[in-house]
């Protein structure tokens, strides 16, 4: 039984911190920012000549086109989030997300081939600022036909809120664009602040309506539904995690529940002596209700520490794709409630019957 609720709480944690990590997008996001998308999907583009046209709608505050470069470091397995930005407009529009110092920002302003690394990428590859590294492209290639391009980082940066990935890379747009083999002039989407939320449909609706029946139709919709879609394409993480832990608590309800009224069971005389010597029916109902809310935390307390020892060897593999992953807090106490919860209800029938059985029937039950 110990090891049943054991394995069940190690699988909460674990699934229950995976959810929370791959949505942290959506957590971060603000309520004035838009990101505007070809209208096919996602992997589709958009020229970079829509940067100045929606630049100029009123309303808009900040600006920033992004392109997805694909990237790996050495070998294809070694995945990079990388990006190419303008680089004072990208951090003008994420600096309520990250940190950026003076430095930083006039280096990868000025320097052509610079990279702005994370401080969580810098410290995965062991890079330093200065360092010059080859960056190759599961999509593109040089005109040259190289596949990769050699970056100096020029700079680091650190979250401003908890939930920011700084396991990203940031590289200039003019210096990408000008040369890979194909796709110039194209972006992937344009990342926009509005002046308040409050005008985000109507600016929505003008930057859409501008591009109505153009080779390049657009959809412009929040930041936080563009991280869930996104999230989306990978499957219904939320479901996942409420099914098999539904699935996983329920039997263990079903074991506890039958442990525990085996268990009072096979001790009827014991109550019986109990009750005999005077204690109160109220007083067997608590000890038979501890005793089963302390046997889910035996068992439930090792789980969380076997998840957060699960959490803490995958999550350097899982970095580029949930780069927040931990065992939060909130999350633990969560998981100590539940505990508790789990123990009560699996305890209070058979406490109940404790409490009401009669001295006469239990010294005479065999």
């Amino acid at each position: 039984m110990i090891v049943s609720i054991l394995i069940a709480f190690a699988i909460y944690g674990v699934l229950a911190s995976f959810e929370r990590a791959f949505n942290a997008g959506q957590e971060r996001a603000t309520p004035d920012r838009l990101v505007v998308l070809n209208k096919i999907n996602l992997s589709q583009p958009l020229p970079i000549s829509y940067y100045s046209r929606v630049g100029a709608v009123d309303g808009v505050a900040q600006l920033s086109p992004i392109s997805w470069l694909g990237g790996y470091y050495r070998e294809p397995k070694n995945f990079i989030s990388a990006f190419a930005v303008y680089p004072e407009d990208w951090m003008k529009l994420r600096d309520s997300d990250f940190v950026f110092s003076q430095d930083a920002r006039t280096a990868f302003a000025r320097e052509r081939t610079g990279a702005l690394v994370g401080a969580r990428m810098m410290e995965k590859w062991g890079w330093k600022v200065g360092d010059r590294i080859p960056i190759s492209s599961s999509i593109y290639a040089q005109k040259s036909g190289a596949r990769a391009w050699d970056f100096t980082i020029v700079g680091s940066f650190t979250p401003r809120i908890p939930q920011a990935d700084t396991n990203i890379m940031l590289v200039g747009y003019d210096y990408f664009n000008e040369t890979r083999s194909f796709g110039k002039d194209l972006i992937n989407w344009l990342m926009l602040r509005t002046t308040s939320a409050a005008v985000n449909e109507r600016v929505g609706n003008t930057i859409d309506g501008m591009f109505a029946n153009s080779p390049y139709e657009t959809t412009t919709d929040s930041e936080k539904a563009f991280q869930k879609s996104f999230a989306a394409q990978l499957g219904n993480v939320a479901l996942i995690v409420e099914l098999v832990v539904g699935a996983a608590f329920v039997t263990i309800l079903m074991i506890v529940g039958n442990t525990m009224v085996m268990s009072v069971r096979e001790r009827t005389r014991e109550i019986g002596v109990l009750k005999t010597l005077g204690f109160p029916g109220g007083r067997i109902l608590r000890m038979v209700l501890g005793e089963s809310i302390l046997l889910a935390l035996i068992g439930g307390l090792p789980g969380l520490g076997v998840a957060m020892l699960l959490i803490t060897q995958v999550r350097g593999s899982l970095m580029n794709f949930v780069p927040t992953l931990t065992l939060y807090p909130d999350i633990a106490v969560g998981a100590i409630g539940l505990m508790i919860l789990l123990g009560f209800i699996t305890g209070l029938l058979p406490a109940l019957g404790a409490m009401r059985l009669r001295i006469v029937t239990a010294l005479g039950r065999n």
